[in-house]
């Protein structure tokens, strides 16, 4: 079996082949962290970020890089209306961002370079961009020379004359063409800045990703990855970069998340439809989420309400019991052997299924299907009479191995015991105390976790719906 992904240089699914056996470089452009990230930032980190588990689970050493952009226009304009410096907003944002993204269950890339950090490396790239004619200084400014890049457009399929018609140079630009761009911007009063060879200021946002793709991974990555509205202009001017200073291909393989809606509309400040996810896992649990995030095709839009998070949250329950019920009935299981091959063949087909959706194009929609229908034949099996050990460690086995593909994970048993037998104390004294209505409460708080209380002449018992 092979992995097949959506190359969007060539509009077309293919065949991964890594540059390097049994490796994988992968570029992932992070925020830029002014604020709390949004819930449209969320959807890369979890699709790249399950990308990344996915190769690693198919046996590939995974490089993975993610940058943080912590300087440009949106965190000078933070830090003036704060009354704050630039790095003081940046470094609280990016552990807001850390807090956000672990809650979400994704891991740390190898690297999350800065580029208040690479700001030499970034001059460097610069300086040899105007060696070899690609790129020139203007009045502090340094631009590239789009016209001189032939291949330009090549990413977002447009000819240079396309690109050209909704082209124009913005006030105070001093470029000799309204298709270049900036490169190094010369300071304006106030703000934070470097020192370079064309005088003090601080780099576009293009640059930057070229620059540091270069130190970590090379010259030539297997894959570049963001969203969708990152493939023009950010994408094509970090190919133009990149391949303009080196003269070789900068990324073979680039894959694009598509977007997110609120309510069947856009997400904009202005419609009040901003969604942080800061605020939304104060509300729900963040793997609900994730596992709503994952349920579409990374590439296809998604349409985000409360009401359709509150349905992932009954699927996500409906798994989590299947999940649980396993390993309680694990405990009164024997060691059987009648039926089980049927059983484990049934296990190891839904296994292959998983691998040939995932190697689809990573599609996770299909992958996720194929969890509940694990779930769905668990349960079957927990109906019989009598279940083999063999049989329930196989489901067991493959729901904790989907699970962790998918990034996604429920709360350990042994917590989830010590909580209920303290609720079933405070349910016992608010009986004693004649507050029915708070026994009732936790009673049904208990039944929403799957829990059922029976109320005995012994005392009070409980059991896994």
């Amino acid at each position: 079996m092979t992995i097949q992904l959506y190359n969007t240089l060539t509009r077309k699914k293919e065949v991964f082949v890594p540059l390097e056996e049994g490796k994988v470089k992968i570029y992932v452009c992070g925020p830029t962290v002014y604020n709390y990230i949004h819930i449209g930032n969320a959807r890369p980190a979890i699709v790249f970020d399950t990308v990344r588990r996915y190769f690693q689970y198919r046996g590939f050493d995974v490089q993975f890089v993610s940058n943080f952009t912590d300087v440009d226009d949106k965190l000078i304009r933070a830090a003036n209306q704060l009354g704050e410096d630039v790095p003081t907003i940046a470094n609280r944002f990016i552990e807001a961002y850390f807090e956000d993204v672990s809650a979400l269950g994704c891991q740390k890339a190898d690297v999350h370079p800065r580029v208040m950090e690479n700001m030499d490396i970034i001059i460097e790239f610069i300086s040899k961009l105007i060696e070899k004619g690609y790129a020139y200084e203007s009045e502090g400014d340094v631009y590239f020379s789009t016209r001189k890049f032939k291949d330009y457009g090549k990413l977002s399929h447009q000819s240079i004359d396309e690109l050209r018609v909704g082209a124009r140079i913005e006030v105070g630009e001093k470029k000799k063409d309204d298709l270049d761009f900036a490169l190094w911007k010369a300071a304006k009063e106030g703000e934070i800045f470097w020192e370079s060879p064309w005088g003090i200021g601080r780099p576009g946002w293009h640059i930057e990703c070229s620059a540091m793709a270069k130190k970590y991974l090379g010259e030539t990555i297997d894959i570049h990855a963001g969203g969708q509205d990152l493939t023009f202009p950010h994408h094509e001017n970090e190919i133009a970069q990149s391949e303009g200073l080196s003269g070789n291909t900068f990324a073979r393989y680039w894959m694009h998340n598509g977007y997110i809606n609120i309510d069947n509309e856009k997400m904009s400040k202005s419609l009040g439809n901003f969604v942080l996810v800061h605020d939304i896992i104060k509300k729900h649990d963040p793997q609900v989420l994730r596992l709503f995030m994952l349920s579409v095709q990374y590439r296809n839009p998604i349409n985000y309400s409360d009401e359709l998070l509150e349905s992932t949250k009954a699927a996500f329950e409906r798994l989590a019991t299947s999940y649980q019920n396993l390993k309680h009935r694990k405990e009164s299981s024997a060691n059987l052997t009648d039926n089980n091959q049927e059983w484990l063949n049934k296990i190891a087909d839904l296994h292959d299924l998983f691998i040939t959706e995932m190697d689809d194009d990573f599609n996770t929609a299909n992958a996720v299907s194929v969890l509940f229908e694990l779930s769905k034949q668990a349960n079957y099996y927990l109906l019989e009479k009598n279940t083999a050990v063999e049989v329930i460690n196989s489901f067991i086995k493959e729901f904790e191995d989907l699970f962790s593909v998918l990034g996604l994970k429920f709360k350990q048993e042994e917590l989830l015991d010590e909580e209920i037998d303290q609720l079933i104390e405070n349910r016992i004294q608010a009986r004693k105390d004649r507050n029915f209505k708070l026994a009732d409460q936790i009673r049904d708080q208990l039944k929403e976790i799957n829990i059922i209380l029976e109320d005995t002449p012994q005392g009070t018992r409980w059991k896994r719906g």
